[in-house]
């Protein structure tokens, strides 16, 4: 079931990278669950991951050391581990809309498997692979930095995160571990709205919203600790 040469276009577009072998494109937007033959003798996207997991790292991490020259490994790491996480990679293949690309079995598209966010990781991984092998590290590079660089000084992995101080104030008071529960999401697949809300004992709810579960939690932490005072009520975007 091979998709349209309009449709691998119009991918090429959003990525801002046309590739020369398309067949590598191809096999980052398939789904084992799409195969009719052996598995193994079969292209899909998870050799592709295991190797665009990889390349990734390397070009955070390359960004990461040129961006912040004074800071130290462990901020570093800090800093990487939040960019490369399965739910940054998954907004990045939400904002690519590549689940509308994705070739997955019928049963698997009546489930929304596309739409998951592990699976929207991996084959923004896998994308990233086909990129390397097709036109090499500047163009994964650029690529990467493009997509991934606006949210360097966002995702500010040296500083607490709003969850951590959050869960460490409410057990230092003997109050449990603060409850997130998921209140609604709205919006398209490709650019999801979710709205998260927060509990702890004794006191009243906060909210978050954001473009993933993970990014709504911390504005709805980052909401009850405004409320108590002890930081400035801001958004993550």
């Amino acid at each position: 079931m091979a998709r349209s040469d309009r449709s691998d276009k119009l991918l090429q577009e959003r990525l801002g990278y046309h590739f020369t072998n398309t067949a590598l494109l191809d096999q980052a937007l398939t789904h084992v669950s799409a195969l009719s033959g052996p598995q193994s003798e079969s292209p899909h996207y998870q050799r592709l991951e295991f190797l665009g997991d990889r390349v990734l790292g390397l070009i955070i991490a390359d960004l990461l050391y040129r961006t912040f020259p004074d800071e130290s490994e462990g901020n570093l790491s800090r800093r990487l581990g939040a960019l490369v996480r399965r739910e940054t990679c998954a907004d990045i293949a939400r904002e690519w809309e590549l689940a509308a690309h994705l070739r997955v079995g019928q049963a698997e598209r009546r489930s929304g498997l596309r739409n998951r966010e592990a699976i929207l990781a991996d084959v923004c991984e896998a994308v990233i692979a086909a990129i390397w092998l097709d036109g090499g590290f500047e163009a994964a590079k650029t690529i990467v930095e493009k997509s991934f660089g606006p949210r360097v000084l966002q995702e500010d992995g040296a500083v607490r995160d709003a969850k951590s101080s959050l869960q460490e104030w409410a057990l230092g008071l003997g109050l449990g571990t603060p409850d997130y529960v998921s209140v609604s999401r709205l919006g398209p697949d490709h650019k999801p709205v979710f709205k998260i809300s927060v509990s702890v004992k004794g006191y009243e709810n906060a909210f978050g919203e954001g473009p993933s579960k993970r990014v709504a939690e911390q504005n709805a932490a980052r909401a009850f600790m405004a409320r108590l005072g002890f930081a400035k009520e801001e958004t993550d975007d």
